[in-house]
């Protein structure tokens, strides 16, 4: 059993073919099914079975894969190490961020990059603050929201970074969007909720804050993204929240509804850098630019 061998078996498996994992090694396909053959055999055991024009796990497989998959990103790891002490100025970049700053905040911060590094190529993944943290070890860099998960790795390190305001939203025909500015929890909790899925970090927040104060909501809809939250809200399914960043264009077919002044719901962003010792020069070079850009925020 090589590196060499885990490594290819790594990016088969996250393919679930060898074609393509071929193509992306710059090997013939012999080659990688030569490679797979010998892991097996020094393994002792079947790794998978081909399933049309893929492959499936076995059961050993699968279990082999999570180690194999640390081999192949520790040596993606040595060649940005290498690429950074080097001053290459190309690479990819890994990044991984929750739904708000991924939709709202980092296309402008990527631009900006990419115009100091037009070499480098930019791989971003969103999803939920717990699929992040899930798969942080596939990413250079890492943007979440709401609170801190207890399974982060303990080699992270950790940094506050945008402070974001979640605001209720209704139609303009909504009952409690006729002028009211008073609106408190227990009123809001008297009418459906739109809500993201349980693992989102704006959902999670929510319900602590209404946990906090004793009051049952009614979820009606949960939905995996804000845009959804805000056309079940446009079609009268009940209120939602989003973040205000996702209503600053303004929207005449809905309403920020005005909250009581006790009443205010606001998360932390924060970026995440794994195996920060070993971070490449492009990563530093993004957690800069990101690092300046809220600190001009906060000025302002």
């Amino acid at each position: 059993m090589t590196p060499d061998q885990l490594r290819t078996f790594a990016i088969v498996a996250a393919h679930k073919n060898i074609s393509k994992a071929a193509t992306e090694l710059h090997l013939s396909q012999p080659a990688v099914s030569g490679q797979l053959r010998l892991l097996a055999e020094s393994f002792g055991e079947v790794l998978y079975h081909r399933d049309g024009r893929g492959i499936s796990l076995t059961p050993a497989g699968k279990q082999l894969f999570v180690y194999a998959e640390r081999v192949r990103f520790a040596y993606e790891k040595a060649l940005n190490l290498r690429d950074a002490w080097n001053n290459e100025s190309g690479g990819v970049l890994r990044i991984g961020a929750t739904t708000t700053p991924a939709s709202y905040l980092l296309p402008y911060l990527v631009v900006k990059f990419q115009k100091q590094f037009p070499n480098v190529q930019i791989a971003m993944r969103s999803g939920s603050t717990a699929a992040i943290v899930r798969q942080l070890n596939e990413f250079d860099i890492g943007f979440i929201e709401g609170a801190l998960p207890k399974d982060i790795p303990a080699d992270t390190v950790v940094m506050p970074w945008f402070t974001d305001q979640i605001v209720a939203i209704a139609p303009p025909q909504h009952p409690l969007a006729s002028g009211r500015t008073d609106i408190s929890l227990e009123t809001l909790a008297e009418y459906p909720l739109i809500q993201r899925e349980p693992e989102s970090g704006m959902r999670q927040m929510i319900e602590a804050i209404f946990a906090s104060r004793d009051i049952k909501v009614n979820v009606a809809l949960e939905l995996a993204n804000m845009e959804g939250v805000k056309e079940a809200v446009r079609a009268g399914m009940g209120i939602g929240f989003v973040s205000n960043m996702g209503m600053r264009d303004g929207d005449p077919t809905l309403t920020i509804l005005p909250l009581a002044d006790e009443v205010e719901f606001r998360r932390q962003f924060r970026v995440l850098i794994t195996h920060h010792e070993v971070a490449s020069h492009i990563c530093r070079a993004f957690l800069a630019l990101s690092i300046a850009k809220n600190d001009r925020n906060a000025a302002d």
